[in-house]
């Protein structure tokens, strides 16, 4: 019966579990719950399926847990389902392999800290929810935001945490809502009501209801990559075709679609906020001077070009590579930061210890 709960994914023998989640800010987003003392991620898949993942040491697989109970034992499809929205989410396939070699040798301080793959969602429509709510608005709302949509079920439905059944704490995650349970909520002003998602909303709704009635199939995205090509930069040469798809989604802006292409493998866009402008200043000494927003972002644009185009097809990576080291150099590691800090892993907001309150 406890094999019945325990899968295994085979890695490559340099795979590290902690560097392939903690490296960005994802990783911190509920339902995603990073325990530092267990090197171990918790999250829940649905409703009734909650989940840890480890990395035994010296292995060469991912070890996942089935921590909540069934009512019956999962069948091989089920099986094969976790195991593939596991692997997406830490990049875990043939392609990410080669992008972590090619990155590596075209970054060889890369190489040397271990960083090449990005923590995703187990869904594309969760990463693409996740990237919305990045706009915008300072990290902490963000954080608070994902939370209240992972309580959206409750609120639906009036489920029962399961903490009042006696549950352990680090068990009783709520889960991310489908896009069915979105459009359950029928107008975005409930959905507001809700989940507290200002104009962010009405895009969240629209596309969830795109992708319950058929108009929009995100598999097209998710299957972009080319599997056969000989090197990653000619499995990912259309990148031009899919950001003019994705920017033609309605609510879709630069910043989300580009962050939208990292989760989906595609890491030749940086996406440009305050955040990205901020670094260029504090880490590479350099002053824009537009006095308008879209005056920086097209003055930030030439400079990232400047800065990243060398590491093509993975200017993304190596922009948050720098990223992690520079919060790392002023927080500790990020694997090591207790849950109550995360709303500090902002530039802007280095010198507070404990989460402000947000605007």
């Amino acid at each position: 019966m406890e094999e019945e709960r325990m899968m295994k994914i085979g890695v490559s023998e340099k795979f590290n579990l902690e560097r392939a989640v903690c490296n960005h800010g994802f990783f911190m987003m509920p339902p995603n719950k990073w325990i530092p003392s267990q090197k171990c991620l918790l999250r829940p898949l649905s409703s009734n399926l909650t989940l840890s993942i480890t990395q035994p040491p010296t292995k060469h697989y991912i070890l996942i847990t089935i921590l909540s109970p069934r009512p019956s034992p999962l069948s091989p499809h089920q099986k094969h389902s976790i195991r593939c929205q596991v692997a997406r989410m830490l990049r875990i396939s043939t392609l990410d392999d080669m992008m972590v070699h090619e990155f590596h040798q075209i970054h060889p301080f890369a190489k040397k800290m271990g960083f090449a793959r990005i923590f995703c969602s187990p869904t594309l429509f969760e990463d693409i929810v996740k990237s919305i709510l990045l706009c915008c608005c300072r990290w902490g709302r963000s954080l608070k935001m994902a939370e209240a949509l992972c309580n959206l079920e409750c609120k639906l439905y009036g489920k029962k945490n399961n903490k009042k059944r006696g549950r352990n704490d680090e068990y009783c995650l709520g889960n991310f809502p489908s896009p069915k349970e979105i459009v359950a909520c029928l107008n975005a002003k409930t959905l507001n009501n809700y989940c507290n998602l200002g104009f962010r909303a009405s895009p969240i709704l629209e596309l969830s209801r795109n992708i319950e009635n058929g108009d929009l199939n995100l598999d097209d995205f998710e299957t972009s990559r080319i599997p056969t090509a000989p090197t990653y930069d000619l499995a990912t040469s259309h990148h031009k075709l899919l950001w003019n798809r994705l920017l033609g989604i309605k609510g879709f802006g630069a910043f989300t679609v580009a962050n939208v292409m990292m989760c989906i493998g595609f890491y030749q866009y940086i996406p440009i906020d305050t955040e990205t402008i901020q670094h260029l200043e504090q880490v590479h000494g350099k002053t824009l001077l537009g006095r308008t927003k879209r005056e920086r972002e097209v003055e930030s644009e030439s400079i990232i070009s400047q800065i990243y185009d060398k590491y093509a097809p993975f200017q993304c990576l190596a922009y948050w590579m720098e990223r992690v080291e520079y919060y790392e150099k002023k927080l500790g590691r990020l694997s090591d930061l207790p849950h109550s800090r995360y709303c500090n892993v902002t530039s802007t907001n280095f010198h507070l210890q404990t989460c402000g309150k947000e605007e």
